[in-house]
């Protein structure tokens, strides 16, 4: 959790990611391909990107009509709350209109996963589905444990419910993304699911090996595992495309570096010395960056939450004051 939290920091406000407008639209298309891959759509993700561009593609139509659905539930992903149960919905029928039956309601039947003839997973029984479902983003709702981990545990709990007659694993990668990007926005961006689909069978057995231990936890490590990949790559991808020893600072960055000149501060006292409301957006804007570029440090790095946490200048910092501050 930590590293994700620090390379999407550093994606966030030490590159061109937010505004790289193309590198959106290129992610978007590999996480609809890749979330329909990994259900088995045949369709490639050249093929997928000419059915976006409105073009002929030589497909089937039920695969060609799941791209187009999908991108329909992703385009309008910052618009649904995460934990109501009619935005939910909504989303399914979006993602699964002209496909099923049963689109954008909970199914009547019951409903199993299967290995050939072998029932891998059967789902909970339907006239439960709907307080079961009410239930777990009730308790998300209210968690205060961190998004990274309440995603995952969603994602799971859709996969282990089975709410819909079709599409619980698209439904379930969803709302975890959907989750995480009203966490941070930058999420909406970051095609999770590409590394899913590449690692197809240790995302199954990540499943099956919590189903079978009665703990999500395996496929929390695992799904974490797979987002910090990805945000990984895409910081990796940014700095070979962007100057990374530019660094420019606001004044009121440059302010809180000169407060932090011969002494150390803690959060509050920091902004209270520049004049500013020292809020949780104001922390993630003017301090989170100073900690990415290395300009500043905590004197209590192993409990960044720590009521005793403060923050002084490393040597870098110094320098940049020294030859910046006036």
């Amino acid at each position: 959790m930590a590293k994700i939290v620090e390379t999407v920091t550093r994606l966030e406000f030490g590159t061109d990611f937010k505004r790289d407008i193309k590198l959106h639209r290129e992610n978007r298309v590999r996480t609809i391909h890749s979330s329909l891959a990994i259900e088995g759509n045949s369709l490639s993700l050249g093929e997928v990107t000419a059915v976006l561009e409105g073009k002929m593609v030589a497909g089937k139509q039920t695969e060609i009509k799941e791209v187009k659905n999908a991108y329909e539930a992703y385009d309008k992903i910052m618009t649904f709350d995460p934990y109501a149960i009619g935005d939910f919905l909504k989303a399914h029928q979006l993602m699964t209109e002209g496909l099923v039956e049963e689109a954008g309601k909970f199914r009547g039947g019951d409903v199993g996963v299967f290995d050939g003839d072998v029932a891998v997973h059967i789902g909970a029984r339907p006239q439960f589905v709907p307080q079961l479902m009410e239930e777990l983003f009730g308790w998300a709702k209210e968690s205060e444990l961190h998004p990274l981990l309440k995603s995952a545990i969603l994602h799971y709990e859709i996969e282990t419910i089975h709410p819909f007659a079709d599409g619980n694993g698209r439904m379930g990668r969803l709302w975890q993304t959907l989750l995480l990007a009203k966490w941070n926005d930058i999420f909406a961006w970051i095609p999770m699911e590409s590394v899913l689909y590449q690692n197809r069978p240790e995302y199954y057995q990540a499943i099956e090996n919590a189903r079978q231990a009665n703990d999500s936890g395996v496929f929390i490590e695992f799904t974490l595992s797979a987002l910090y990949d990805i945000i990984a790559a895409q910081e990796k991808h940014q700095v070979r495309h962007e100057d990374k020893h530019q660094v420019q600072l606001s004044d009121t960055q440059i302010e809180m570096l000169k407060a932090l000149k011969d002494r150390a501060l803690s959060r509050k006292d920091i902004f209270a010395t520049i004049g500013m409301s020292g809020d949780s957006r104001s922390f993630k804007r003017h301090i989170e960056p100073l900690l990415v570029v290395g300009f500043i440090e905590m004197t209590v790095p192993d409990k960044p939450n720590s009521r005793l946490q403060k923050y002084r200048l490393t040597d870098s910092g110094k320098a940049f004051i020294s030859h910046n501050g006036k």
